[in-house]
């Protein structure tokens, strides 16, 4: 079975909406709450999954969210329809499986049986160890700077399934509504749906890689990175490179 056919094969698509129940969020654009979000599946999943395999789908547009960050100001969120969060799910459910695997251990965020407590522990580890000094590195704005076509080109090293591509393609650009019009998005992973967790954790892990050849001692959560450093002056010489 290829990819496109796993995505979209009734058990995994099941857990997809179960999960998207299950997070109990807002509906998007088209106005469907999630009371309704069964009925709708019902009635128009068939049509929509025609669509997806024909190559004709494309998603709604998000619906613009402002949310607080605990360390102030604030973040904007694209949310996607139920539908199409469903979607998204599917594919991230088939991707995690594809990628997962592969990724460095010292990665936490976004990933199953993987959580911060566990990031904690080993943070914790190498504070025994004698690594007391911490360079905390923030990848500023990173879910809005991703270039589309070099995740596109990433992700085609390993996914042979074009038509995946091209579904996944069509979710990247997927502007918000703004004052009733569809803003498209020329670069960033739409933040709010359920495929940018996994959509940045395949970007980073080059960059875990490449930290990993020159030896850190690191935890990666999303986008936060903490590197652990025997002494000031290693620590200083650390930030110099990162900054």
């Amino acid at each position: 079975m290829d990819l496109l056919e796993r995505i979209l094969h009734r058990p995994n698509m099941q857990r997809a909406f179960k999960r998207v129940k299950s997070n109990k969020g807002s509906g998007g654009v088209e106005g469907v709450e999630m009371e309704g979000f069964k009925a709708q599946v019902e009635d128009e999943w068939p049509f929509i999954k025609t669509e997806i395999l024909e190559g004709v789908y494309h998603p709604e547009p998000l619906r613009r969210v402002e949310i607080e960050k605990p360390s102030g100001g604030t973040r904007l969120l694209g949310i996607p329809t139920l539908m199409d969060r469903m979607i998204q799910q599917g594919i991230a459910q088939e991707l995690t499986l594809l990628y997962d695997g592969t990724f460095s251990e010292s990665s936490y965020g976004f990933r199953p049986k993987r959580n911060a407590h566990q990031a904690l522990m080993k943070a914790q580890a190498y504070v025994n160890a004698g690594n007391s000094y911490l360079v905390d590195i923030n990848l500023e704005q990173f879910f809005d700077r991703v270039n589309h076509d070099y995740l596109l080109n990433l992700l085609g090293k390993r996914i042979k399934d074009k038509r995946v591509l091209k579904l996944i393609h069509r979710y990247l650009p997927a502007g918000a509504m703004e004052e009733g019009v569809a803003r498209v998005n020329r670069e960033g992973t739409p933040q709010g749906g359920p495929l940018s967790p996994i959509l940045s954790n395949i970007l980073l892990d080059e960059l875990d890689r490449e930290l990993e050849k020159r030896g850190h001692k690191f935890i990666r959560y999303a986008d936060d990175i903490c590197v652990f450093v025997g002494s000031e002056r290693g620590a200083a010489r650390v930030l110099s490179k990162y900054k």
